[in-house]
C-alpha cells in the first residue's frame, strides 16, 4: 500500500487558517469525519488528546503526526494540512509546527498504516522534500510530489507489491530495572514502548520496579515475539530467554537510545541468548560488557535488595528517638519508654539483615541462585566479625567488618559459587541434580566460612579505622564532603556517579554514628535538589525555556521534594551543557549547607516524608532552599532564551 492509497484530496487543507493546535487538529478531524475513516468525532479526538497527553507528536523541523488507534476508527486514514506561518504544538525543538498529517488506525485488524507512517516518517526528514509540500496550494500536485518521493525513496515494485501481513502481537518485548526501581526503571519502560509506536513496532515492557514486577510477559508473547531488550542495571529473571534474540544494555540506553534498540531487534541484529545453566557471568548477550560495568550490575542488584530494609528499619529506628525521653537513661536512649522500644526494635531487626542481603544478593547476581545462600552467610559472618579465635572460643572480642567486609563477602561468594559451576559442568549428567542440592550449597559454605574467618580481623579494623574517620570528621572537612556529596547526586542523576554518592551514604548508616547520619542527610538533599532548582528556574526565567517545559515544572518540584533526582533526566538530556553544572553547583552547596548546620538522617529515601525523622530539620529546609534557588539562578544565567 502506498501513502496516496490512504491520503485523497479530501483529506487535504493546504495553507489553512489556524492559530492555535485545538484548531488544526479539530480542521483535521473533521476531514477524517467527512471522508468516512471515523464514526465519532469525540470518540477520534478523545483518542488523539490521550495520546498527546503521552507526549507532544509535534517531532522537530515543523512536522506533526497526530495518530491514535481506537474503536471509533472505521477504516485506515490519513488527512494532511500545511500552516506555513506555524502552530504552536510543543514540538521537541521548540519551533512552530507547519506541516500536519494526522492518521486514525481502527483498534483491530491490520497494521498495514504503520508501515505507511514508517515510510512517511522517512521521507519527511528530507528538506526540500518537506519545503515543496509547504509551498504548494495545489492538491494534486501536493499527493504528486509525495507520490514521485515514495517511489524514488523505496522503490515503484516494491511499493506496488501487495503488503505483508502484520505480525500478531507484540514485536519487541522489553525488561527495565535500575536499582531502586523508582524512576528508571518506568522512563525507560515508557520510551520503549513509545519509540515502538513511533516506529510501527508494538512494543510492551516489563518493569521490575520497587514494587515487584508488573506487566509480566508471558510466555506466549515470548515466543511470538521477534527479540527482547534488557535494559537493566541489575539481574532480571534471563531462563525465559533462552534460544530468543536479546539485546542487554544499561537503564539508562533505553530511555535514550529506545528508537535504537527497538530497530535493532526487528532488524535481526540482536544476537541470540543461550542461558547458561542459571549463571549470569558469562551471558553473550552483554555485547562485550566491560568488568566495570559488571561489577557496578553486581553491586546496585545488592543494594537494590538491600534498600528496603535500610529504609524501613532507618524510619522506624528514627521514630523510636523521636518518641523516647532521653532524660529517663540517656545510655538506653531509643528504648526508654514502651512505643520506643518497640519502634527500636522493629527497626533493628530489620537493620540485623542489611548486610547479610547486601552480600546474598550481589552473590546472586553473578552466580544466580545457588550464590544466595553462600552470600547470605558470607554477609553475616562479616557483619558479626567472627573470626577463627572467636568460632573456638565465643569469649573473644570481635569486631564487625561491617559494609566493606559484606562487600568483599557478596562478591567472594558469587564467584566463588561461579567457580564451582564450571568445576562441575563436566560431572555425568545423572549427578546433575547433586550439584545444586549437595555440592554448590556444602563446598560453598564451608568455602565462604573458611575465607571469610580468614579475613574478618582486617576487615574489623578497617571499619574501626573508618568508623573513627567518621566520628572525627567536622569542621571544614565536613563541609567539603558534604559539598562533594551533594554534587555527585546531580552528576548524572541516577547514574554510577549518583549511586556511587548512595551507596556511600546507606553505608555510612551501618556506623550508627552521628557523622554517618550527617553523611546520609548530604546525599539525599543533594538529590532532591536538581528537579526542583529546574522548576525554579522555570518560573523565575520564563524565557528561558518552553511553554511545556514550564508545564511540567510543578510535577518536576514535587518529584524533587520525594527524592526522585531523575526528574531532571529530560531537562539534563536536552541541555546538558547548562542544566547539570548548575544543578551540580545546587547540589553541592545544599549538601555542605547540611553538614554546616548538623543535620541528620537515618532514613535513606523519603524527601519531605521522612523530614520529621531528620535532625536540625529546619535548617534542613534551608540547606534545601538555598542549594535549590543557587542551582536555579545559575541555570537562568547560564541558559540562552528558548526558541519560540
Amino acid at each position: 500500500m502506498r501513502i496516496t492509497d490512504l491520503l485523497k484530496s479530501s483529506g487535504l487543507a493546504l495553507h489553512a487558517s489556524a492559530t492555535t493546535k485545538a484548531e488544526v487538529f479539530d480542521l483535521l478531524i473533521d476531514m477524517h469525519d467527512k471522508n468516512g475513516n471515523i464514526s465519532s468525532k469525540d470518540g477520534y479526538k478523545a483518542g488523539i488528546m490521550a495520546r498527546e497527553e503521552q507526549g507532544p507528536t509535534a517531532i522537530a523541523d515543523g512536522i506533526c503526526i497526530p495518530h491514535t488507534k481506537c474503536d471509533a476508527v472505521i477504516k485506515p486514514g490519513l488527512v494532511a494540512a500545511t500552516i506555513p506561518s506555524g502552530v504552536d504544538c510543543e514540538a521537541l525543538d521548540g519551533n512552530p509546527s507547519t506541516l500536519f498529517f494526522m492518521i486514525a488506525a481502527p483498534s483491530s485488524g491490520s497494521d498495514v498504516h504503520l508501515e505507511v507512517l514508517s515510510r512517511l516518517s522517512t521521507m519527511l526528514m528530507d528538506e526540500s522534500f518537506r519545503k515543496s509540500l509547504l509551498e504548494t496550494t495545489d492538491k494534486d500536485t501536493f499527493l504528486s510530489i509525495i507520490d514521485q518521493k515514495e517511489a524514488e525513496k523505496f522503490g515503484i515494485e516494491k511499493e506496488e507489491a501487495p503488503a505483508a501481513p502484520a505480525k500478531d502481537g507484540y514485536r519487541v518485548l522489553a525488561v527495565t530495572a535500575c536499582p531502586t526501581g523508582i524512576a528508571h526503571t518506568y522512563m525507560a519502560a515508557e520510551a520503549l514502548e513509545n519509540a515502538g509506536k513511533a516506529l510501527g513496532y508494538p512494543v510492551k515492557a516489563e518493569t521490575n520496579g520497587s514494587g515487584g514486577a508488573k506487566n509480566i510477559l508471558t510466555k506466549q508473547e515470548i515466543a511470538d515475539c521477534d527479540g527482547i531488550i534488557i535494559a537493566a542495571d541489575k539481574n532480571v529473571e534471563m531462563a525465559r530467554f533462552d534460544g530468543k534474540p536479546l539485546i542487554k544494555v544499561a537503564v539508562a540506553d533505553g530511555i535514550h537510545k529506545s528508537e535504537e534498540l527497538v530497530q535493532k531487534v526487528v532488524n535481526g541484529e540482536a544476537p541470540i541468548y543461550h542461558h547458561a545453566g542459571g549463571s549470569e557471568a558469562d551471558e553473550d548477550s552483554s555485547e562485550g560488557e566491560g568488568l566495570g560495568r559488571q561489577v557496578y550490575k553486581h553491586l546496585m542488584n545488592g543494594v537494590s535488595h538491600m534498600l528496603p530494609f535500610v529504609i524501613g528499619g532507618g524510619i522506624l529506628i528514627a521514630l523510636a528517638f523521636l518518641l523516647d525521653d532521653y532524660s529517663i537513661n540517656p545510655g538506653n536512649f531509643g528504648k526508654n519508654t514502651p512505643i520506643a522500644a518497640f519502634f527500636k526494635s522493629c527497626g533493628d531487626a530489620a537493620f540485623g539483615f542489611m548486610l547479610p542481603i547486601l552480600a546474598g544478593y550481589i552473590a546472586m547476581s553473578i552466580a544466580d541462585r545457588p550464590g544466595l545462600m553462600v552470600g547470605f552467610v558470607g554477609g553475616s559472618l562479616a557483619s558479626a566479625g567472627t573470626t577463627f579465635a572467636s568460632a573456638f572460643d565465643s569469649s573473644i572480642a570481635v569486631i564487625s567488618g561491617g559494609f566493606i567486609g559484606a562487600l568483599f563477602a557478596g562478591f567472594i561468594a558469587g564467584y566463588l559459587v561461579l567457580a564451582l559451576e564450571k568445576a562441575t559442568e563436566k560431572m555425568p549428567s545423572s549427578m546433575d541434580g547433586l550439584r545444586p542440592m549437595l555440592i554448590y550449597p556444602v563446598i560453598g559454605l564451608l568455602g565462604i566460612s573458611v575465607i571469610m574467618l580468614a579475613v574478618n580481623p582486617f576487615f574489623g579494623w578497617l571499619n574501626g579505622l573508618l568508623a573513627d574517620a567518621l566520628n572525627s570528621l567536622g569542621g571544614s572537612n565536613a563541609i567539603i564532603l558534604g559539598a562533594v556529596l551533594g554534587g555527585m547526586m546531580s552528576i548524572d542523576m541516577g547514574g554510577p556517579f549518583n549511586k556511587a554518592a548512595y551507596v556511600f551514604g546507606t553505608g555510612a548508616l551501618a556506623y550508627e554514628t552521628t557523622a554517618g547520619f550527617q553523611i546520609m542527610a548530604a546525599v539525599m538533599v543533594g538529590g532532591m535538589v536538581p528537579p526542583i532548582a529546574i522548576a525554579i528556574a522555570s518560573w523565575l526565567f520564563k524565557n528561558k525555556f518552553t511553554d511545556n517545559d514550564r508545564k511540567s515544572a510543578p510535577v518536576n518540584a514535587i518529584m524533587g521534594l520525594c527524592f526522585i533526582s531523575e526528574a531532571a533526566i529530560p531537562y539534563a538530556a536536552g541541555d546538558p551543557i547548562h542544566v547539570i553544572p548548575s544543578c551540580v553547583v545546587g547540589s553541592g552547596v545544599a549538601g555542605a549547607l547540611s553538614m554546616l548546620f548538623g543535620c541528620t538522617l537515618r532514613a535513606p529515601h523519603g524527601g519531605v516524608f521522612v523530614i520529621a525523622t531528620i535532625g536540625n530539620p529546619f535548617m534542613y529546609i534551608v540547606a534545601l532552599i538555598v542549594g535549590s534557588i543557587a542551582g536555579a539562578v545559575l541555570l537562568g544565567v547560564l541558559r540562552k532564551p528558548a526558541a519560540k
